[in-house]
Protein backbone atom coordinates (compact mmCIF):
# COMPACT_ATOMS: atom_id res chain seq x y z
CA UNK A 1 0.00 0.00 0.00
CA UNK A 2 1.10 3.47 -0.51
CA UNK A 3 -0.06 7.16 -0.41
CA UNK A 4 0.00 10.56 -2.18
CA UNK A 5 -0.80 13.90 -0.98
CA UNK A 6 -3.45 16.04 -2.51
CA UNK A 7 -3.03 13.74 -5.65
CA UNK A 8 -3.96 15.11 -9.43
CA UNK A 9 -5.80 11.85 -11.04
CA UNK A 10 -3.06 11.05 -12.90
CA UNK A 11 -0.91 10.93 -10.21
CA UNK A 12 -3.28 8.27 -9.11
CA UNK A 13 -3.28 6.33 -11.84
CA UNK A 14 0.31 6.42 -11.72
CA UNK A 15 0.43 5.24 -8.29
CA UNK A 16 -2.49 2.15 -9.06
CA UNK A 17 0.44 1.27 -11.92
CA UNK A 18 3.55 0.98 -9.75
CA UNK A 19 1.30 -1.18 -7.29
CA UNK A 20 0.38 -3.17 -10.18
CA UNK A 21 4.10 -3.78 -11.35
CA UNK A 22 4.96 -4.30 -7.54
CA UNK A 23 2.65 -6.67 -7.46
CA UNK A 24 3.68 -8.88 -10.39
CA UNK A 25 7.06 -8.72 -9.01
CA UNK A 26 6.16 -10.60 -5.78
CA UNK A 27 4.47 -13.01 -7.57
CA UNK A 28 7.47 -13.59 -9.86
CA UNK A 29 9.95 -13.52 -6.97
CA UNK A 30 7.32 -16.16 -4.92
CA UNK A 31 7.71 -18.84 -8.05
CA UNK A 32 11.27 -18.17 -8.41
CA UNK A 33 11.74 -16.94 -11.89
CA UNK A 34 14.59 -15.27 -13.28
CA UNK A 35 15.11 -12.14 -15.19
CA UNK A 36 11.54 -11.03 -14.55
CA UNK A 37 10.07 -8.46 -17.06
CA UNK A 38 6.62 -6.84 -15.21
CA UNK A 39 4.33 -4.46 -17.06
CA UNK A 40 0.85 -2.67 -16.69
CA UNK A 41 -1.62 -1.05 -17.92
CA UNK A 42 -4.42 0.70 -16.41
CA UNK A 43 -7.47 1.10 -17.73
CA UNK A 44 -9.80 4.13 -17.23
CA UNK A 45 -13.01 3.77 -16.09
CA UNK A 46 -16.13 6.03 -17.55
CA UNK A 47 -16.40 7.28 -14.27
CA UNK A 48 -14.21 11.00 -13.96
CA UNK A 49 -11.38 10.68 -10.82
CA UNK A 50 -11.85 13.64 -8.87
CA UNK A 51 -8.93 15.21 -7.28
CA UNK A 52 -8.04 14.27 -3.44
CA UNK A 53 -7.24 16.67 -1.11
CA UNK A 54 -5.84 13.78 1.52
CA UNK A 55 -3.55 11.15 1.03
CA UNK A 56 -4.90 8.22 -1.54
CA UNK A 57 -4.45 4.51 -0.63
CA UNK A 58 -4.10 1.85 -3.37
CA UNK A 59 -4.35 -1.49 -2.65
CA UNK A 60 -5.30 -5.06 -4.58
CA UNK A 61 -8.53 -6.52 -4.54
CA UNK A 62 -7.91 -8.97 -7.15
CA UNK A 63 -4.87 -10.12 -8.20
CA UNK A 64 -5.16 -13.86 -8.73
CA UNK A 65 -4.97 -13.13 -12.36
CA UNK A 66 -2.21 -11.23 -13.92
CA UNK A 67 -3.83 -10.53 -17.17
CA UNK A 68 -6.93 -8.73 -15.56
CA UNK A 69 -6.43 -7.34 -11.55
CA UNK A 70 -8.32 -5.12 -10.17
CA UNK A 71 -7.14 -2.47 -7.42
CA UNK A 72 -8.84 -0.21 -5.29
CA UNK A 73 -7.77 3.55 -4.93
CA UNK A 74 -9.34 5.36 -1.56
CA UNK A 75 -9.65 8.87 -1.27
CA UNK A 76 -10.81 9.12 2.62
CA UNK A 77 -12.48 11.98 4.43
CA UNK A 78 -15.90 13.37 4.31
CA UNK A 79 -15.87 14.53 0.67
CA UNK A 80 -13.67 11.35 0.17
CA UNK A 81 -14.17 8.43 -2.66
CA UNK A 82 -13.46 4.76 -3.59
CA UNK A 83 -12.35 4.23 -7.28
CA UNK A 84 -12.29 0.79 -9.21
CA UNK A 85 -9.53 0.12 -11.19
CA UNK A 86 -8.62 -2.83 -13.79
CA UNK A 87 -5.27 -3.48 -14.61
CA UNK A 88 -4.17 -5.45 -17.75
CA UNK A 89 -0.58 -7.41 -16.16
CA UNK A 90 2.28 -8.75 -18.55
CA UNK A 91 4.82 -10.97 -17.24
CA UNK A 92 7.59 -12.64 -18.84
CA UNK A 93 11.12 -14.10 -17.50
CA UNK A 94 13.75 -16.97 -18.56
CA UNK A 95 11.85 -20.37 -18.31
CA UNK A 96 12.15 -23.82 -19.45
CA UNK A 97 10.96 -23.96 -23.17
CA UNK A 98 10.89 -27.10 -25.14
CA UNK A 99 13.48 -27.47 -27.89
CA UNK A 100 12.59 -30.17 -29.60
CA UNK A 101 9.56 -32.23 -30.13
CA UNK A 102 9.22 -35.31 -27.78
CA UNK A 103 7.16 -37.92 -28.04
CA UNK A 104 4.94 -39.46 -24.97
CA UNK A 105 6.82 -41.20 -22.67
CA UNK A 106 10.50 -39.80 -23.50
CA UNK A 107 12.81 -38.93 -21.15
CA UNK A 108 14.01 -35.77 -21.22
CA UNK A 109 17.54 -34.76 -21.86
CA UNK A 110 19.31 -31.48 -21.79
CA UNK A 111 19.28 -30.89 -25.49
CA UNK A 112 15.34 -31.32 -25.46
CA UNK A 113 15.43 -27.81 -23.44
CA UNK A 114 16.60 -24.60 -22.94
CA UNK A 115 15.97 -21.44 -21.03
CA UNK A 116 14.59 -18.75 -22.87
CA UNK A 117 12.37 -15.38 -22.05
CA UNK A 118 8.66 -15.94 -22.64
CA UNK A 119 5.26 -14.28 -21.78
CA UNK A 120 4.35 -16.49 -18.82
CA UNK A 121 1.15 -13.78 -17.79
CA UNK A 122 -1.40 -16.78 -18.20
CA UNK A 123 0.93 -19.78 -16.76
CA UNK A 124 2.20 -18.78 -13.62
CA UNK A 125 3.30 -22.15 -12.86
CA UNK A 126 5.92 -22.26 -15.45
CA UNK A 127 9.32 -24.33 -14.77
CA UNK A 128 12.28 -22.19 -14.32
CA UNK A 129 14.97 -24.52 -13.27
CA UNK A 130 16.59 -26.79 -15.80
CA UNK A 131 17.15 -28.79 -12.53
CA UNK A 132 13.37 -29.67 -12.12
CA UNK A 133 13.53 -31.30 -15.48
CA UNK A 134 16.33 -33.93 -14.69
CA UNK A 135 14.72 -38.12 -14.63
CA UNK A 136 11.26 -36.77 -16.20
CA UNK A 137 9.78 -38.37 -18.97
CA UNK A 138 6.87 -36.52 -20.94
CA UNK A 139 3.65 -37.07 -20.28
CA UNK A 140 2.07 -36.48 -23.33
CA UNK A 141 3.88 -35.26 -26.73
CA UNK A 142 5.26 -32.34 -26.14
CA UNK A 143 6.02 -29.80 -29.26
CA UNK A 144 8.98 -27.19 -29.29
CA UNK A 145 7.97 -24.07 -28.07
CA UNK A 146 6.34 -24.71 -25.55
CA UNK A 147 6.58 -23.28 -21.89
CA UNK A 148 7.07 -26.64 -19.48
CA UNK A 149 4.80 -26.75 -17.00
CA UNK A 150 5.03 -29.33 -13.84
CA UNK A 151 1.98 -30.98 -14.88
CA UNK A 152 3.36 -32.11 -18.39
CA UNK A 153 6.17 -34.33 -16.58
CA UNK A 154 6.16 -37.43 -14.62
CA UNK A 155 8.84 -39.11 -13.15
CA UNK A 156 11.00 -41.27 -15.55
CA UNK A 157 10.72 -45.16 -15.34
CA UNK A 158 14.44 -46.40 -14.47
CA UNK A 159 12.99 -49.82 -14.26
CA UNK A 160 10.41 -51.60 -16.08
CA UNK A 161 8.44 -54.47 -14.75
CA UNK A 162 10.40 -57.83 -16.16
CA UNK A 163 13.40 -56.29 -17.14
CA UNK A 164 17.09 -57.82 -15.58
CA UNK A 165 18.21 -55.43 -12.90
CA UNK A 166 21.38 -54.73 -11.20
CA UNK A 167 20.82 -54.85 -6.95
CA UNK A 168 24.00 -53.64 -5.45
CA UNK A 169 24.79 -53.61 -1.97
CA UNK A 170 27.12 -51.10 0.19
CA UNK A 171 28.43 -50.68 3.05
CA UNK A 172 31.63 -48.76 4.27
CA UNK A 173 33.78 -49.43 1.49
CA UNK A 174 32.60 -52.61 0.49
CA UNK A 175 29.87 -52.89 -2.50
CA UNK A 176 28.42 -56.51 -3.46
CA UNK A 177 26.33 -57.22 -6.55
CA UNK A 178 24.04 -59.20 -8.24
CA UNK A 179 21.45 -59.68 -10.85
CA UNK A 180 17.93 -59.78 -10.18
CA UNK A 181 14.27 -59.40 -11.96
CA UNK A 182 12.38 -56.92 -11.47
CA UNK A 183 8.56 -57.48 -10.79
CA UNK A 184 7.56 -53.90 -10.77
CA UNK A 185 7.80 -50.81 -12.50
CA UNK A 186 9.70 -47.70 -10.77
CA UNK A 187 11.32 -43.97 -11.24
CA UNK A 188 14.22 -43.06 -9.65
CA UNK A 189 13.45 -43.32 -5.48
CA UNK A 190 10.46 -45.71 -5.90
CA UNK A 191 10.14 -48.90 -3.73
CA UNK A 192 9.82 -52.22 -5.90
CA UNK A 193 9.73 -55.90 -5.90
CA UNK A 194 12.78 -57.80 -7.11
CA UNK A 195 13.58 -61.27 -7.19
CA UNK A 196 17.34 -62.29 -6.57
CA UNK A 197 19.25 -65.03 -8.29
CA UNK A 198 18.71 -66.93 -5.47
CA UNK A 199 14.74 -66.91 -6.00
CA UNK A 200 14.01 -64.60 -2.93
CA UNK A 201 11.64 -61.35 -3.53
CA UNK A 202 13.16 -58.29 -1.83
CA UNK A 203 12.08 -54.28 -1.27
CA UNK A 204 14.53 -52.39 -3.46
CA UNK A 205 15.12 -48.85 -3.82
CA UNK A 206 15.09 -47.68 -7.69
CA UNK A 207 18.57 -45.43 -8.01
CA UNK A 208 19.50 -45.98 -11.74
CA UNK A 209 18.51 -47.30 -14.70
CA UNK A 210 18.54 -50.82 -14.29
CA UNK A 211 19.56 -50.75 -11.27
CA UNK A 212 18.44 -50.86 -7.31
CA UNK A 213 19.71 -51.48 -3.91
CA UNK A 214 18.14 -53.65 -0.69
CA UNK A 215 15.53 -51.15 0.82
CA UNK A 216 16.10 -52.58 4.26
CA UNK A 217 19.45 -52.08 4.47
CA UNK A 218 21.39 -50.13 7.26
CA UNK A 219 22.18 -47.02 6.42
CA UNK A 220 20.67 -47.30 2.52
CA UNK A 221 18.75 -43.73 1.62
Amino acid sequence: MSALADTLPEQVIAQVHKAAVEQLQRQAERAGLAEVKAEAEVVRGSRPLPLCRAPVTVEGADTRAPARMRFLAVCPGAEGWRYDFVVRGKLSAKVAVMAADVAAGKPLGLADVSLERNDITTVPDALADLAAVDGMSARRSLRAGEVLRPNMLVAALLVKRGEMVRIVAKREQIEVSMAGEALDAGARGAIVRVRNASGTTIRARVIDAGTVEPADLPGAN
